[in-house]
């Protein structure tokens, strides 16, 4: 028979071989499924960041407020693909809110978000706090953006583009990313920060992606989760008249094909059309009639509700 104390000098060669053999389980398990790490404060993620640039890392940059969807994530996967990093950052900037109500009312799901990100192994998550983004005493940033701020969104959301040229220039300040990627559901916007870009000279490439959108033509969006069960159901009805106006679009005049989006929007009860606009790709400047060779989008916001939707169509 074994003596008491072999025995336990055996029992605790087993419990440290369990112990060492937990730990490269956990490391191998992290090389196939990477960690993301999840920061909250500029110096953590600038410091992390700066050695990855370091060792000749290219860093990807998604920026978002939340409430994810596959929309997003197309934007992840695309970020990861062509960089070494991929960072999102979710924050809810309230300065490009004009309406209250609306900054209110958005959706909120860090968790969720968090669960969703860590599924596609994205690498880093920036989640900042309004303290953190908007310290006290800070200079106001200012921008020349010229017409592209007094036309569509930036004529019926005063401020609104200063509020989304503000966060952007400081989120890449901090994530300083080779290329960051942006849907083109707000194509506006894409324009205003590429004009951001040019304004301060920041070395990132901003990339324009496409729509993703539901099965039935909806184009995807965070406020999409605040539709009522009928306001769903009647929602795609938005993107059948763009996808008819894409067709039918020059072999009508600009003014009758805008009125003609009116009227169908109108028709449905669960809308109200605040507007349609056909404008030049390129600059957003509006067009009263077709150009030869010209690439020409239409631009459209629907309110059902409180909740405003927008949408855009090649022409």
């Amino acid at each position: 028979m074994f003596s008491k104390n072999y025995s336990a000098k055996v029992g605790k060669k087993c419990n440290f071989s369990k112990i060492i053999n937990g730990v490269y389980l956990i490391l191998f398990l992290s090389f196939i499924y990477p960690i993301m790490r999840t920061l909250k404060r500029k110096g953590e993620i600038e410091s992390l960041l700066e050695n990855y640039r370091n060792n000749e890392k290219s860093i990807g940059f998604v920026p978002t407020m939340g409430a994810l969807h596959r929309g997003h994530l197309s934007l992840i996967r695309k970020a990861k693909e062509e960089n070494d990093i991929c960072v999102c950052s979710i924050y809810v900037n309230p300065t490009q809110f004009n309406n209250p109500n609306d900054l209110e009312k958005y959706p909120r799901q860090l968790e969720e978000d968090i669960k969703l990100l860590e599924n596609i192994n994205c690498d880093i998550l920036f989640a900042p706090d309004n303290e953190e983004m908007y310290p006290e005493n800070e200079d106001e940033m200012s921008f020349n953006f010229g017409e592209l701020e007094n036309v569509m969104e930036g004529k019926y959301r005063p401020g609104h583009f200063m509020g989304v040229g503000t966060i952007v220039k400081k989120l890449l300040d901090i994530v300083k990313p080779n290329r960051a990627y942006f849907g083109k559901k707000d194509y506006q916007q894409l324009l205003i920060i590429r004009s951001v870009c040019e304004q301060y000279n920041i070395d990132t490439e901003i990339i324009g992606c496409e729509i993703i959108r539901e099965e039935d033509g909806l184009a995807m969006s965070s406020r999409n989760k605040r539709l009522s069960p009928k306001q769903r159901e009647e929602a795609p009805y938005i993107y059948s008249v763009l996808d008819y106006a894409s067709i039918m679009g020059r072999r009508m005049q600009v003014t009758d094909l805008k009125d003609w989006v009116a009227k169908k929007i109108s028709s449905n009860k669960e809308m109200e059309l605040e507007y349609f606009e056909v404008c030049d790709a390129n600059d957003l400047s509006i067009i009263k009639e077709w150009g030869y060779d010209q690439k020409v989008m239409g631009f459209i916001v629907v309110n059902m509700g409180d909740i405003r939707l927008i949408d855009n169509i090649n022409i």
